[in-house]
């Protein structure tokens, strides 16, 4: 059965509150400070899981006159406040490790490894569904989430055994650190990927000037400037342009306008507003750019 993106990331908030009162109870019964670090990790997923599908909802109403580009970036606030998120467990996660690390503490770790291992079963469950070829950041964020509780239970058994058949104490911090790093780099990723479309930066693998010059190549065009490319949601890339071309009439410009459309297209540019003008440019615009002898 096919699942869309906002149903899959609810079927899984259900499977994460599950294993949140897994991890409670076992967790306080088996006097883990592991599994309630991990309980706490796995409520801030729950928040994050919450706040994609409010946001995954909100995305897909049409524009408005209040938001005449549409709602998609609320997806993209929600990836950056996921991303934070993230870093802000692998922070705590850090810190946890420290305190382990001066005075590991004394747990019952078969209850532990039980638990850790119905957490592990939920969470690998949770991102078969989600699935990771995704290019909402909305979701892809959700889903680094549940990939990093995946490798904290992982964490928690592998330490929860060597600490069983051992007694080496140390091994549960050590893989707390081990699963800390995995967590704040690819919170480091959503929220670079989000900011740079907040910033309304050049999309990656787009280039303004690069795409004046071609534009300036097409036979009746004169000239480029006044350029400005930038991300309005994630995959929906803008640019707007003025456009010098010789004197002619509107309904000559239409055939330019239509070729321009063609190439920008094909460099993935959906949405192009163009400027058509007869005058020349001045000296100093932004890639104006002459044929010679024109």
């Amino acid at each position: 059965m096919h699942l869309n993106g906002e149903k899959r990331l609810i079927l899984s908030f259900g499977i994460t509150f599950l294993i949140l009162l897994a991890e409670v109870v076992g967790g306080l019964m088996s006097n883990s400070l592991a599994l309630l670090s991990d309980a706490g990790h796995v409520l801030t997923d729950a928040f994050a899981l919450g706040l994609s599908i409010i946001a995954s909802r909100i995305s897909r109403r049409p524009s408005d006159y209040r938001a005449t580009y549409g709602y998609q970036r609320v997806g993209l606030l929600a990836a950056v406040i996921n991303g934070l998120s993230l870093l802000a467990i692998s922070g705590f996660i850090f810190y946890e490790a420290y305190h382990r690390f001066v005075a590991p503490p004394r747990i019952d770790t078969f209850l532990m490894l039980g638990t850790a291992a119905f957490g592990l079963a939920g969470n690998v469950l949770m991102a078969f569904i989600i699935g990771h070829e995704h290019e909402d950041l909305n979701i892809k964020s959700a889903w680094l989430h549940v990939l990093g509780d995946t490798l904290s239970s992982v964490g928690v058994m592998v330490s929860g055994a060597i600490i069983y058949f051992t007694g080496w104490g140390y091994a549960d911090p050590i893989a707390s650190v081990i699963i800390g790093t995995v967590i704040i780099s690819g919170g480091a990723r959503v929220v670079k990927e989000a900011a740079v479309i907040f910033l309304e930066m050049s999309p990656a693998g787009l280039h303004a000037e690069e795409i004046a010059k071609k534009l300036c190549g097409m036979p009746d065009v004169m000239g480029v400037h006044d350029v400005h490319l930038w991300s309005v949601a994630h995959e929906r890339v803008a640019f707007t342009a003025h456009i010098w071309v010789h004197d002619q009439k509107l309904s000559e410009v239409e055939s330019i306008r239509k070729k321009i459309e063609a190439l920008l297209s094909e460099m993935g540019i959906g949405h192009v507003i163009i400027q058509f003008e007869c005058a020349e440019c001045a000296e100093n615009e932004l890639y104006c750019q002459l044929h010679a002898g024109e």
